[in-house]
């Protein structure tokens, strides 16, 4: 966050005040990967590691962490992965034109490779009550503690089936928020599968394809679900929650796994 100048005025008192506020920053993160530039994704400039991890694992650049031999980070805002010798990058990435990408915070970044690349169903035995999700997607806006300050960042969190927090990030770009915390979990050792995700952030097919690439069987949003993601999550069986707010939620597939 960073404190700005403003001049705030109210128009009803018709009053003209000027103050201090804070904003949400955005920052840029360079990722190479063996040595060549992967992608610049632009950011909030907090949980970098966990977000290059996340990301790579949710874009299927990575298939586990066990992968990465080293990461390493110069002057905070590029971040070189070094794989181990066995991995073939260059297999994994032939689908993925063009390699080296710009991805911004407002949108995202809907790759060819996301669109090829066909996802197996997810399987799980995970079920949450309706209650506990909608007190998890409730409750990640009173803990966003930039959010509050700033109202300028999407939230993203991993919970246990009790509703216990796993893992909690903040980001300008609702993409970066997801990554970050598929990121944590996955340097703690997560097993996805028996977890769910909670975001503040539209369900959009590439936010669909990164949680189930990863395995997550459940994911739960305060906002609204679009057709392309709906349609990632008839493809792979995942169970897709949006509007979980007040004292209702809208299940757009796979409602099995959530209890009354």
């Amino acid at each position: 966050m960073l404190k700005v100048e403003i001049v705030k005025v109210d128009v009803a008192a018709k009053e003209t005040r000027k103050m201090t506020d804070y904003v949400a920053e955005e920052k840029p993160l360079h990722i190479s990967v063996k040595k060549t530039h992967y992608a610049t994704i632009f950011c909030s400039p907090s949980n970098l590691k966990e977000l290059a991890v996340g990301h790579l694992l949710s874009e299927g650049i990575i298939e586990s962490v066990e992968e990465i031999e080293e990461i390493s980070f110069r002057k905070k805002s590029f971040c070189r992965v070094k794989l181990k010798p066995n991995i073939d990058l260059e297999k994994r990435l032939k689908l993925l034109k063009p390699f080296s990408r710009i991805i911004l915070s407002a949108c995202g970044s809907p790759s060819p490779y996301q669109i090829s690349a066909r996802l197996p169903k997810l399987k799980s035995d995970l079920t949450v009550k309706a209650e506990i999700i909608l007190s998890c997607v409730n409750r990640l806006n009173s803990i966003a503690e930039t959010f509050k300050k700033t109202g300028g960042v999407h939230a993203a969190a991993i919970y246990k089936s009790d509703g216990n927090l796993v893992a909690f990030a903040e980001d300008v770009g609702r993409h970066n928020a997801v990554d970050k915390v598929i990121g944590i979990g996955a340097l703690n050792k997560t097993v996805f599968s028996e977890y769910f995700l909670a975001l503040t952030g539209r369900l959009t097919g590439d936010i669909v394809r990164k949680t189930a690439r990863v395995g997550l069987p459940i994911v739960a949003s305060l906002a609204v679900a679009i057709d392309s993601g709906i349609a990632v999550a008839k493809d792979v069986d995942l169970t897709l929650i949006g509007f979980a707010r007040g004292k209702r939620i809208n299940i757009y597939n796979f409602p099995e796994r959530i209890l009354s």
